[in-house]
């Protein structure tokens, strides 16, 4: 795949990048071991500095940076504003909370003295070179997400963006850089997924956390596996989200319009699977559907637009793959179902809701990665587990109900790393996140986050003999 601004609302080429040569790349990765050897010594209160002077770098670039992202992949233009707006707010939540999330801990002093210690100590210390491979879809804030615990444990990254958005790639290295850190402390490699291998190879990278398909993360763990190197892989999703007759219908209605069309659909955490009890499954289709249909699909750089292109025309073909394949076995369109008329150029696609959905469908166990709803009909609340936890991946998951009874069941037995009820899945940086089965491992954001490329170090004091 070419390093390239391809404006998706237009397919226009707009500027292509050279691949960074193996000799810039060493050079770049030695400047990262450098950096990290005076990085790892700075007191907290000087990284903090740094982290919120970049943060007020970007929100005095917001608007110049949101457009840059919706040139290149394709987010409505209000959405990047706040994706932006939400990258700065955590920037300065870690520097307000990273030395407190690091701090030293002290076992209790009957198990210090057990241990045949005077005193013991558990300390966080920083890993070192973080290699970053980051997808297209939230293109600051899957970076940002990582880079801001990182630094301020220590450890200094390296960027190997999607190929699709190298612009924002190189805004985001130009932002340190602004803020004041030092050269080597946060770095974009502009290479092909063919370079990764020899990098996470190197001896100077000590881990690396990767967002994207699964392909790709069983390729990186592979590799890093090999090297006996560190990973966090936050893979894909396809989010359940649950309904039940107790739930408050109009919100659960106007909230999955949103959870699944949030990013133009693009985006692992949105709901895509509705699994809705048989009582309400007709209401809720109704309006549901409706609501689709009136959503606006168009440019994305008009403040109008709901839904705009998909970043990538074989990312349309992917999804009108798993439509067609749907309809064909019985399934029906709802809503959508096709390109919409009108906008010939670019890659956009109608919102679309899809009902009878079975088992032998390829959406059922694969991700529409796009403004595509699946629709279930469930008898009880023990079946809407059941369904939602018949795919491969357990990143998140939504359930809509009033029921404390139904609260403790799906808090038991829903197989995600989260389960948001009553409400939208959304990151936070005080929430971890991450999922499990095929969705990946590890954690991100919180102090879970910034603890994982930390090395976990005990510090043991035998008794003084001296005299």
């Amino acid at each position: 795949m070419p390093i390239a601004t391809v404006n998706p609302a237009t397919g226009e080429t707009l500027r292509t990048y050279d691949a960074l040569t193996p000799d810039e790349i060493d050079r770049r990765l030695g400047l990262a071991a450098a950096a990290f050897a005076d990085h790892r010594t700075r007191p907290f209160g000087e990284r903090a500095d740094l982290l919120n002077r970049a943060a007020d770098l970007l929100d005095e670039d917001r608007q110049d940076v949101a457009r840059l992202m919706t040139t290149e992949m394709g987010k409505p233009i209000a959405a990047a504003r706040a994706e932006a707006a939400k990258c700065a707010k955590a920037m300065r939540w870690y520097a307000a909370r990273a030395e407190q999330l690091l701090a030293d801990e002290h076992p209790a002093a009957d198990d210090v003295r057990d241990s045949g210690a005077v005193h013991a100590t558990v300390r966080y210390r920083p890993l070192g070179v973080v290699l970053a491979v980051m997808p297209w879809n939230f293109p600051l804030w899957q970076v940002i997400r990582f880079a801001a615990p990182a630094l301020m444990a220590g450890n200094v990254g390296l960027l190997k963006h999607a190929s699709n958005v190298p612009q924002t790639a190189l805004f985001l290295e130009d932002l340190f850089a602004r803020a004041g850190y030092r050269q080597g402390c946060f770095q974009t490699l502009l290479v092909g997924s063919g370079a990764i291998e020899s990098v996470l190879r190197d001896p100077r990278v000590a881990a690396a956390t990767l967002t994207g398909s699964e392909g790709a993360g069983r390729s990186v763990a592979s590799v890093a596996g090999d090297e006996v190197k560190k990973t966090v892989l936050e893979l894909g999703g396809s989010d359940a989200y649950v309904v039940m007759p107790s739930a408050d219908l109009d919100a659960a209605v106007s909230t999955a319009v949103t959870a699944r069309v949030q990013n133009n659909g693009q985006s692992c955490i949105a709901a895509k699977r509705f699994i809705l009890h048989t009582d309400i499954h007709d209401a809720f289709c109704d309006r549901f559907t409706a609501a689709m249909k009136d959503l606006t699909v168009g440019d994305p750089m008009d403040e109008a637009t709901d839904v705009g292109p998909l970043a990538s025309e074989s990312g349309r073909a992917d999804l009108e793959e798993l439509v067609d394949d749907a309809v064909g076995q019985g399934a029906t369109a709802r809503c959508g179902g096709r390109r919409p008329a009108g906008l010939d150029r670019g890659w956009y696609y109608e919102p679309t809701v899809l009902t009878g959905i079975t088992d032998d469908m390829r959406i059922h166990r694969e991700e529409a990665f796009g403004p595509v709803a699946s629709v279930y009909r469930v008898a009880d609340p023990a079946q809407a587990v059941a369904v939602a936890n018949d795919s491969p991946f357990g990143l998140s998951s939504n359930a809509w109900t009033r029921d404390e009874r139904e609260v403790e069941l799906f808090s038991r037995d829903l197989e995600a790393g989260g389960v948001f009820f009553n409400g939208m899945t959304a990151s936070h940086p005080a929430l971890p996140f991450g999922g499990i089965k095929r969705s990946g491992y590890g954690r991100e954001l919180s102090g879970h986050g910034i603890r994982e490329f930390c090395n976990v170090t005990t510090l043991w004091h035998g008794t003084n003999t001296e005299k």
